[in-house]
């Protein structure tokens, strides 16, 4: 999987780069398929105190799957945008395995 990190704005540190790496490798490991993840991470407004963004865009075979999430710190940010990829990686694994079942009992 090939991961993109964009930090519009500011330069992301090597240690953050880093940690967003190893969170998202841990996706690849859920779901092979991942063809790259485009992270864009992004300072919103300073009257907000969780103004740290992290977007996440999967892409994979049929729909990509996107997330955004905000936190005070972009370690947070990225801890729940992966994990809700995970949600959604785990639902359409779930949703194929289904899938499977009802054709595989109407073929019969």
């Amino acid at each position: 999987m090939d991961i993109i990190i964009q930090s519009p704005g500011f330069k992301a540190s090597e240690s953050l780069e880093s940690y967003v790496k190893e969170k998202l490798n841990k996706l690849d490991e859920h779901d092979s398929k991942i063809i790259r993840a485009d992270v864009t991470l992004y300072l919103g407004p300073q009257s907000e105190p969780a103004n740290n963004y992290c977007e996440i865009r999967l892409e994979v075979p049929g729909a990509d799957h996107f997330v955004k999430k905000n936190s005070t710190t972009f370690e947070h940010s990225v801890v729940e945008s992966v994990e809700a990829l995970h949600r959604m990686i785990q639902k359409d694994k779930d949703r194929n395995i289904d899938r499977r079942r009802t054709e595989n009992t109407t073929a019969e």
